[in-house]
């Protein structure tokens, strides 16, 4: 049979030829014409693929995934004041949102008040502006933090942030142990890709175990890091480059713990994982997959951990912002709803849909509805949800799995021989790595050689676009006007008092997550608390990689 489909493939490309010479995946990976059980027949099922809820978790964490419940819908957001995101996030709550996710702006990410001069022409623009505990207070305003889910995109003063949220909900009589939510916390990743860091990477660890150890005693329910692979895609890496550098992150999370004195089990069942949904369907699913397998692998034969739970990647997935393009923005709803059902066919157990004007400005309320119907008619409509990895023993997939896995095995062996993630990021490696993928794309882009849509083929004339999202001016002004207010009201000898005991933990092995939660409560700003870390720890300067 293969001779004679060979000899028909060869009659009709005589008459016929393929559209090009090469079939690539989104990562520049060849694709071939046909994949057969020849494809996979060095695989076993029960080995590498196995079955939803055990061991090696290729098909899912869950034994029965999305029959028994859809994976949580949020919607990353946050702009202007707290008043502001707070309406927002009412309204997507009204809308069939079942978990928040929170955007917060450029200055409260790298640990500067609303009126330090480096915030200057930044407040409230990328995200909500949050300097004291009074700024929490009204930012979760009239939602209860029992009965949400909570998302925080923050990182270098992460767990200053924790606690101004620990603070919030105690005032609402709900108690740390009944709060679920994630913290990103991953700070890795901002000197590979992001840039948010303050600090240089020992005394960054040592917050993150901080973290660990407190939450694991304190607020158990809580996922105490979010190690992000998403930024790392954006920045322009392949998908095998996505789950090793992720991972790779997460096992120097893990060591980092352990070296802290933690036992693995204690903490290891709280981390959770973010990935990025691109355009190429199968190669993202494959990715999933993959991922989730070398993990419970990772975890199992390098870390020795004994709860299955401990060997889970549970992820949140966004869509890929970087595919997004500003001409013929309406287009990126298609692209959106491809980028999603890649993550739900994956497995994800989280899900943020991006909006078709994120290449343009902060989304309108119109369009994060349309962003928020696309998870909703996945999930409720298309069918895919109906039984569990529903693309398994695909000839392809199956085969791009194992593909994937093996590449992000070998990059992580490289990174171990270099010492580890912390060293390969110093030395540039994996800077490097991304960079030269993201060329290699751009120039694909350039040379025609990777259509995209409304960019270099199928574009036309637009008009300029209309009812975008702006965040007005003022936002700054009365934000400051409010940090001084409350500023002159606390009781400005006990956040003295608070800012030096920060400052002596600083220099000691002891967590400084308490001293850090009593100072939010006495109404320290997160400048203030930060700017004392600035003068103990130090600041990061970043390595120019060529």
């Amino acid at each position: 049979m293969k001779k004679k489909y060979v000899e028909l493939v060869e009659k009709i490309l005589e008459k016929h030829p393929e559209r090009q010479k090469k079939f690539l995946t989104g990562s520049s990976e060849v694709v071939d014409r046909l994949y057969t059980p020849e494809n996979t027949e060095h695989l076993s099922y029960d080995k590498d693929i196995g079955y939803p809820g055990l061991y090696p978790y290729t098909r899912g964490v869950q034994p029965t995934m999305y029959r028994g419940r859809l994976w949580t819908m949020r919607q990353y957001a946050g702009f202007g004041t707290a008043e502001e995101s707070n309406n927002r996030y009412k309204y997507l709550l009204s809308q069939g949102q079942t978990g928040l996710s929170i955007a917060f702006d450029l200055c409260t990410q790298i640990g500067y008040d609303s009126d330090d001069p480096m915030s200057a022409g930044e407040v409230g623009k990328v995200g909500v502006a949050i300097d004291t505990l009074a700024d929490m207070e009204i930012l979760f305003d009239g939602i209860p933090l029992d009965k949400v889910s909570t998302s925080m995109t923050i990182n270098a003063p992460a767990a200053i942030i924790l606690a101004m949220y620990i603070a919030v909900a105690e005032k609402q009589g709900v108690h740390p142990d009944k709060l679920k939510g994630t913290i990103q916390n991953d700070i890795l990743k901002e000197y590979i890709a992001r840039g948010t860091y303050i600090f240089p990477p020992k005394p960054s660890m040592r917050l993150i175990t901080n973290i660990f150890e407190y939450c694991s005693k304190n607020v158990p329910n809580w996922n105490t890091i979010s190690v992000s692979g998403y930024h790392i895609r954006e920045a322009g890496s392949t998908a095998a480059q996505e789950i090793a550098f992720t991972l790779a992150d997460g096992i120097a999370y893990v060591q980092a713990a352990i070296d802290a004195g933690l036992e693995v089990d204690e903490f290891a069942h709280r981390i959770s994982f973010f990935f990025n949904a691109h355009n190429d369907l199968f190669e993202e699913v494959a990715k999933f997959r993959a991922a989730r397998k070398l993990w419970a692998k990772i975890m199992k034969e390098r870390f020795h951990a004994q709860n299955p739970k401990s060997e889970m990647l549970r992820f949140h997935t966004q869509t890929g912002g970087s595919t997004l393009t500003a001409q013929q923005p309406d287009n990126n709803i298609v692209r959106v709803a491809i980028q999603a059902l890649s993550a739900v066919l994956g497995g994800t157990q989280s899900l943020h849909t991006n909006s078709r004007d994120e290449a343009l400005a902060l989304p309108t309320e119109d369009s994060v509805r349309i962003a928020l119907r696309t998870q909703q008619i996945i999930g409720y409509e298309s069918g895919v949800t109906n039984t569990i990895d529903p693309l398994a023993g695909s000839y392809f997939v199956e085969s791009m799995t194992h593909k994937l896995e093996k590449e992000a095995q070998n990059y992580i062996k490289q990174i171990d021989d270099l010492g580890g993630m912390v060293e390969a990021i110093e030395k540039g490696y994996v800077q490097k790595q991304i960079q030269d993928s993201a060329y290699t794309y751009q120039k694909q882009i350039e040379n025609n050689e990777r259509i995209i849509v409304g960019l270099n083929k199928f574009s036309m004339q637009e008009q300029a676009p209309k009812n975008l999202l702006k965040v007005d001016e003022k936002a700054e002004r009365y934000q400051i006007e409010k940090l001084h207010k409350v500023k002159a009201e606390r009781d400005n000898t006990k956040v003295q008092k608070n800012l030096e005991e920060i400052r002596k933990i600083a220099h000691t092995d002891q967590n400084l997550l308490p001293a850090f939660l009593n100072a939010v409560k006495a109404y320290t700003s997160l400048g203030e608390i930060c700017n004392v870390l600035r003068e103990e720890f130090g600041e990061y300067n970043e390595q120019l990689v060529l």
